[in-house]
């Protein structure tokens, strides 16, 4: 489902509302599969990796963001191997000849244990990366879009950029919860609010204040390196 930016006919009313809640829906959509596709990108650059074992690092990485499934994990890295940026390395090792039942029971279990295991095998894809899915990471990685919930995973992956890229990385993230706080002290400021409010909006700013502080040490490390 892709929805123009802006409505092609004026909408009022429930209309409106619908148009409005399903391009919000597909704007989570399309944000889901790019954090997903930096996520696969930036573990494929360390090492080749099949879908189980991608699919358990990928809940560590991007867990508290989005959620894993296979039924999104292959799909995106269907798009990134139709794009160019991932290819198949390995689809399992060459069928070895099995021996035939032997008629004895624990001959028989031996058996069948090997062909378990070789369909098992021939099943396994292994993902490697492209030169050009190294360029699309580092792309990714160090664009200007660093919001709340993507920066914990570009920060995961932060050693794959230069120190000047991730000094910028950084800043900007500092300048947008330096711009946040701001936004929590004046409203602390504003009449008529109740206690609960208060200790929400308190609790917020305390802890932009606290990651700002943080972001100033990560800073100070860049600029050392740099320097």
């Amino acid at each position: 489902m892709v929805l123009p930016a802006e409505p092609l006919l004026p909408l009022n009313g429930a209309s409106s509302w619908v148009y409005r809640h399903l391009y919000r829906i597909d704007i989570s959509i399309r944000y889901t599969a790019a954090v997903l596709e930096l996520a696969l990108l930036g573990l494929l650059a360390d090492e080749s990796l099949h879908g189980y074992e991608l699919k358990r690092r990928l809940t560590a990485a991007v867990g508290p963001i989005v959620r894993v499934s296979f039924g999104s994990l292959y799909p995106a890295l269907a798009r990134l191997e139709s794009s160019g940026a991932v290819r198949v390395v390995e689809a399992g090792q060459p069928c070895a000849q099995v021996a035939p039942m032997t008629g004895s029971l624990g001959g028989e279990l031996a058996v069948f244990k090997a062909r378990n295991l070789m369909r098992s095998k021939r099943a396994r894809k292994v993902y490697e990366l492209t030169n050009e899915g190294h360029l699309a990471f580092t792309e990714l990685l160090s664009a200007d879009n660093a919001d709340e919930r993507s920066f914990s995973l570009r920060l995961s992956f932060a050693r794959h950029l230069s120190a000047p890229a991730r000094l910028h990385l950084f800043e900007t993230r500092r300048d947008q919860l330096a711009a946040h706080a701001q936004e929590m002290r004046a409203a602390l400021n504003e009449p008529h609010r109740d206690t609960y409010a208060t200790a929400r909006i308190t609790h917020d700013t305390e802890t932009t204040e606290h990651d700002i502080t943080w972001l100033d040490s990560l800073i100070q490390q860049e600029k050392e390196l740099i320097s």
